[in-house]
């Protein structure tokens, strides 16, 4: 399986914007910018897209694991927040709150934690980068 995004940008890095595009169309010329990544405007920006994409990642891996061991999920609510600093990712923060019908603190926690280091994207942090460039 692979999925795809679409980035274009116009212009100087602080005064240019940008528009992606997902696959799925969800995203459809989503503005982003200098502002809404290191200011307060209007639009996305990839790292709040990159804690969308590990907060639902982990949540369903999370869900997987816990069906697994034979529990019933009422609901499981993760928040991911992204650090940047000096324009580097520092960390990836998960705060969960589930509601897991008869599952005991010490394997909810165990399973919490499986989840974060096998996630598809949990594991992508960790992982090289390639690319291809063309120019035209």
């Amino acid at each position: 399986m692979k999925r795809h995004a679409t980035a274009v940008w116009n212009g100087s890095l602080k005064e240019g914007a940008g528009k992606i595009t997902t696959q799925s169309k969800t995203l459809q010329n989503t503005q982003y910018s200098f502002k809404s990544r290191f200011e307060e405007g209007v639009g996305t920006n990839p790292e709040e897209l990159v804690a969308a994409a590990h907060s639902g990642c982990f949540t369903m891996q999370l869900s997987a694991f816990i069906t697994e061991a034979g529990f019933e999920i009422g609901s499981i609510e993760t928040k991911c927040v992204i650090n940047l600093i000096d324009g580097t990712i520092t960390g990836s923060h998960l705060i969960v709150q589930a509601k897991i019908e008869g599952i005991a603190e010490e394997e909810f926690q165990s399973l919490v934690k499986k989840a974060e280091d096998n996630c598809p994207i949990s594991k992508l942090f960790n992982t090289a980068i390639t690319s291809e460039a063309t120019l035209v």
